[in-house]
């Protein structure tokens, strides 16, 4: 069984510490069988959490030496960022990264890959709030305040809190496929489909109103994703011009309708060719795409493999290979 090590700091974020069970430990086959074993362990004397956030003490029965064991380890933010984790730590995880282990982090648990190199010559995220703080401290780190998590493929970062929620996810569906992730989402109360690229910041400056939300055109959309839909379209059915249109996808779904609906798209795709046995020019037909040429264009550019190659690893299977593609 896959094992996710959670490494608990003394300061741990509580919230955070529990995403990767609330993620991983629930995720399971379409027969209920758990796909993961969740391990939480500490540095010799165990970890409180933040006081500030509610202090509680973690200690278990797992040590730093499950890190050379696990096959990913997470690492959640922690109250002080200023100051590096023990050497023990950040051997601990340069000698995983060596074996090839797939580490994360979640919110500032960045600052912790950082100390220990694994983020030097990497694109990088963490919360917006210390997003300065962290390119400041380790200056051969690109961070990107932006985005919701960085997939860097062995190392991945996420911004704060729901993010942290989204890239255990996001490994999820690497790991195992959109429908186990499409499972998971829905036994947690999460949309599946938020991409790392999204942006971590989304304005609202009034709570939208009946007319303004997004909801009944997104509806439309997922309906008609197999209709060559163009800007007009939308904003048609919207009743709204479309720079108005354009307006309230940046604020309330933080990027624009093409990017929404190419990610829709994939998405549907990624669906067909895991649960049914059509042709990818069908395949191609029923997402929206048009023709195999351009399936495979935004295939490659989201997911990382070819429509035939996602096919092989994930169609009907509850144990696929989990590094065929990454996005």
């Amino acid at each position: 069984m896959h094992v996710v090590a959670v490494l608990a700091l003394d300061g741990v974020v509580a919230f955070d510490l529990s995403i990767p069970g609330q993620v991983f430990g629930v995720t399971t086959t379409s027969g209920n069988v758990p796909l993961y074993e969740i391990r939480v362990c500490t540095p010799p004397g165990g970890a409180e959490t933040s006081p500030m956030l509610g202090r509680m003490r973690v200690d278990g029965p797992f040590g730093l030496d499950v890190l050379a064991s696990a096959d990913t380890i997470v690492v959640p933010g922690h109250e002080d960022v200023r100051s590096d984790p023990p050497d023990a730590v950040l051997d601990a995880l340069r000698d995983a990264a060596a074996r090839g282990a797939r580490i994360a982090s979640i919110c500032v648990g960045a600052f912790v890959l950082a100390a220990a190199g694994l983020l030097d010559g990497r694109r990088a995220t963490t919360h917006w709030r210390y997003a300065g703080a962290l390119a400041r401290r380790f200056p051969g780190v690109e961070v990107d305040p932006s985005v919701l998590y960085v997939d860097g493929g062995q190392v991945l970062t996420s911004a704060g809190v729901a993010a942290g929620i989204d890239l255990c996810l996001h490994m999820v569906r690497r790991d195992r496929g959109s429908a186990a992730a499409a499972r998971t989402a829905r036994r947690i109360i999460m949309p599946p489909q938020r991409d790392g690229g999204q942006a971590q910041f989304i304005r609202h400056e009034d709570p939208p109103d009946g007319d303004a939300a997004l909801q009944p055109t997104l509806a439309w959309l997922e309906a008609n994703l197999h209709r060559p839909l163009t800007l007009d379209d939308i904003a048609r059915h919207a009743s709204v011009s479309v720079r108005t249109l354009t307006r309230r996808f940046r604020d309330q779904a933080g990027t624009t309708p093409q990017q929404w609906l190419a990610r829709a798209r994939v998405h549907r795709a990624q669906q067909l060719l895991e649960s049914t046995d059509l042709p990818v020019e069908r395949v191609a037909a029923e997402a929206g795409f048009g023709s195999p040429v351009t399936l495979r264009a935004h295939f490659a550019r989201r997911v990382g493999a070819s429509p035939l190659a996602y096919r092989s690893a994930f169609r009907a299977r509850d144990h696929p290979r989990p590094d065929v593609y990454r996005t």
